[in-house]
């Protein structure tokens, strides 16, 4: 059984920076794209950013281009998610997820597992 716990959430301020952590275990975790989603309150869930399992794969939603970065370590079943020049609209709960077949996709539907999720709030 494949489980996603991710940490790192919290309360800043509008330029500041956070780093989430997505810590797996069970299955082969270097086999599977990973990546990050989120939900604001009201909203649908939305794609953020995707990573290969090899890590040399990325991809971003243009809102956070530039701003976050998506890495992963393979030797510690992990993955993260930077996130640099924080906005109140980043404000949202953060999921990461596990793409459990070969292709990326921005579409929720394409993973099979996901974490409880982690609150990111950026006051103004």
């Amino acid at each position: 059984q494949v489980q996603l716990v991710e940490s790192g959430g919290g309360l800043v301020q509008a330029g500041d920076s956070l780093r989430l952590s997505c810590a797996a275990s069970g299955g082969s975790f270097n086999s599977f794209g990973m990546a990050w989603f989120r939900q604001a309150p009201g909203k649908e869930r939305e794609f953020v950013a995707y990573i290969g399992g090899s890590g040399g794969n990325t991809l971003y939603t243009e809102s956070v281009k530039d701003r976050f970065t998506i890495f992963r370590d393979n030797a510690k079943n992990t993955v993260y998610l930077q996130m640099n020049s924080l906005k109140p609209e980043d404000t949202a709960v953060y999921y990461c997820a596990r793409r459990g077949t070969i292709g990326i996709t921005r579409s929720s539907r394409g993973y099979d597992y996901w974490g409880q999720g982690t609150q990111v709030t950026v006051s103004s």
